[in-house]
């Protein structure tokens, strides 16, 4: 299989060349684009998921080898979160080699942080299946190393900084509604609605 000019950029990006290109093809195939004849990257995002969360997991271990359970887990929920590999898919500018439908392409799905998420786990799945675990260990701990580093700032999931912000305020507990749920059964995306009484009254 010929590999086009901009996949040939996109593996430059990535920093790993792949030896057979249908992993790398199947883990930028969106849902919306597949067809009974084509893969799309669901599976490899579920694969891509537990190989990044295995890696991530050693990394803090080690970077941090007296860490209790309960200080480790809040790093390495932020390290492996929807909105972590979105923010390492737009560096490597993976949304630009994205095989979208007309509908996603049209609501913006190259900058959807669940699309750029669920195709960066896939694209590890593809180096881990084409390389090997070692292949997809060393992507991973390049592409995240910032992000490692200074994990201790964003360790606090988004619902911990929102109740100490109220709390700090003597405002009442968030409440939260889910409004819609989508995706798959295996990684399925919620959108949610909060409110935190007394907030209008306190503006």
């Amino acid at each position: 299989m010929k590999k086009s000019v901009d996949i040939e950029r996109f593996e430059k990006r990535l920093g790993y060349k792949f030896n057979d290109p249908k992993y790398l093809l199947e883990a930028l195939t969106h849902p919306s684009f597949s067809s009974t004849n084509r893969a799309d990257n669901q599976r490899l995002e579920f694969i891509g998921d537990r190989v990044l969360g295995l890696i991530v997991a050693e990394a803090i271990a080690k970077q941090d080898p007296k860490a209790s359970e309960g200080k480790l887990a809040p790093r390495f929920n932020a390290l492996v979160r929807k909105e972590a590999c979105s923010g390492v898919a737009q560096e490597i500018d993976l949304g630009l080699v994205l095989k979208l439908g007309r509908s996603e392409m049209i609501t913006g799905g190259r900058r959807k942080n669940a699309v750029l998420g669920d195709a960066m786990e896939a694209v590890l799945a593809a180096v881990y299946l084409d390389g090997g675990f070692l292949a997809a260990k060393d992507i991973i701990l390049r592409l995240w190393a910032k992000r490692i580093s200074g994990v201790e700032l964003d360790a606090r999931d988004s619902k911990t900084r929102l109740q100490e912000w109220a709390q700090g305020r003597g405002l009442a507990l968030p409440d939260y509604k889910t409004i819609r749920r989508e995706g798959p059964d295996h990684a399925p995306h919620f959108t949610v609605a909060v409110g935190i009484e007394g907030w209008d009254d306190a503006e």
